[in-house]
């Protein structure tokens, strides 16, 4: 009985986990009108279901997948294509959150970077790239 109420316990504060980070990411990609500016920016309002859809679809699996520990066994040129995408996405992704909300032009001003901001936004996207390469290669190969 005490290992009945224990996982019913885990079952239910993992579910709602769930529902409240599952809705947090939903209300920021609604407040920040990620899903109707990609649709602006690819001039493709008409495949606005398509994308949400995706979002949707897409999120399920990994959650499954990452739950399940899904291994998906291929040659290395697989892996590379499935890895440009999500870098893909990704990238797309904090792009559009920092074009949103004008993140680096402000962080230049603050910080009297004006003239750097360049140097600025490389340093971010080099620094991304080496800490995805050390956690693929070195933390957990």
């Amino acid at each position: 009985m005490s290992s009945l109420v224990i996982y019913g316990g885990l079952l239910f504060l993992g579910f709602a986990g769930g529902i409240a980070v599952g809705a947090g990411v939903i209300a920021l990609f609604i407040v920040l009108d990620i899903i109707p500016r990609l649709a602006q920016i690819t001039r493709s309002f008409d495949k606005v279901h398509w994308y949400e859809g995706a979002m949707v679809s897409g999120s399920f699996i990994g959650t499954i997948a990452d739950f399940w520990n899904w291994k998906i066994a291929g040659p290395w040129l697989f892996s590379g294509v499935v890895g440009l995408f999500n870098g893909i996405f990704v990238g797309m992704l904090a792009a559009a959150l920092t074009e949103v909300l004008n993140v680096l032009p402000i962080i230049a001003k603050r910080l009297h970077m004006q003239r750097y901001l360049f140097g600025l936004l490389l340093a971010m996207v080099f620094g991304k790239v080496a800490g995805s390469l050390f956690e693929w290669f070195i933390y957990n190969p």
